[in-house]
């Protein structure tokens, strides 16, 4: 009797187990985004959503601005890493703050799984339609008798488009105030309202308000000049030498996520990303689709890190 009361019970048991061990996805993925909804991760962060959706999962996009998005990225390093929760951030977000705070609260490293960099693209110098310079070099005679007078907008305080501008002040001897907003949506709305003089926005974010005439373009920080606005210089040819700069969007999981579920994760989004509809899409707006494998992912991310430490401590633009 007890041997037959203890075989019922290991079922029940093996049963359970079953249960739980549901194959992946069995819930909601939740995508955190480090930036106010409109700009760069934000975008991405919803094409990303949209493609797990047509895979089979069910997906919520969350935005979580404030602190050059490490608000956001500590939240997915006290995550569980079961696969229901990753980041879509930016360069800013994965390499530079690590160069930028004295005593950051995540490490990219220790406490994220690479699963892949979706896309790049260069950065623009913006400025409003009425603004009096037209090219790099009516710009830098306009900051030099104007001293103090441009304030630059970012998407936050060491984010690529701040650096942008740091170097090009550094390069240009000029001088310029620096105003971080929660997100490059907001610096553009700015730019566009003529608040601001100028910022560096992500070039795929700003395209249209360019082609539309909301907004001036006066160089780009590709090493070519980008298709979709051929008659915009580079920094480059204006003059400014080796001046080039990419920003990039990239997901990621908590550290220790399955590496069968990372593996599924990345197969997906770089299934997705590569239909045809959104490749057209990313590329009509200047973006470069990567979707390297997670492994390439994570060199990068340390080679990344490596690179903008130099850049943050040469510009002095160190946050606590």
């Amino acid at each position: 009797m007890n041997r037959h009361v203890a075989a019922i019970a290991a079922l029940c048991i093996a049963a359970a187990g079953g249960a739980l061990a549901q194959p992946y996805p069995s819930k909601p993925v939740r995508i955190l985004v480090p930036f106010v909804a409109g700009g760069t991760s934000d975008i991405v962060a919803r094409a990303v959503g949209q493609k797990l959706t047509e895979a089979g999962y069910t997906t919520l996009v969350e935005n979580r601005p404030g602190a050059n998005g490490s608000i956001a990225a500590e939240a997915l390093a006290k995550s569980a890493p079961d696969g229901y929760t990753i980041l879509v951030g930016s360069i800013g977000v994965f390499a530079i703050n690590m160069g930028l705070y004295r005593s950051p609260k995540y490490d990219t490293l220790r406490d994220f799984d690479a699963i892949t960099v979706a896309v790049r693209t260069p950065n623009v110098l913006i400025t409003p339609p009425a603004f009096p310079a037209g090219s790099v070099k009516e710009f830098i005679d306009y900051a030099r008798r104007n001293p103090g007078r441009i304030s630059y907008g970012s998407s936050g305080s060491g984010s690529s488009d701040h650096l942008s501008a740091e170097l090009f002040k550094q390069q240009t001897r000029t001088f310029g105030v620096h105003i971080p907003y929660r997100g490059g949506a907001a610096a553009q709305t700015d730019v566009m309202a003529g608040n601001i003089e100028a910022s560096f926005q992500n070039f795929g974010t700003v395209v249209p308000y360019i082609k539309a005439g909301k907004m001036k373009a006066i160089a780009v920080t590709s090493a070519q000049r980008m298709p979709q606005l051929p008659s915009v210089p580079t920094l480059i040819e204006s003059g400014l030498k080796d001046f080039e700069v990419t920003s990039w969007q990239a997901v990621a999981a908590p550290k220790g996520t399955p590496r069968e579920v990372i593996a599924r994760l990345h197969a997906d989004i770089a299934k997705g990303f590569r239909s045809p509809d959104l490749t057209q899409r990313f590329n009509d707006q200047g973006f470069d689709l990567v979707l390297g494998s997670p492994e390439q992912t994570t060199a990068f991310f340390r080679a990344e890190i490596e690179r903008w430490a130099k850049v943050v401590k040469a510009s002095g633009a160190q946050v606590d």
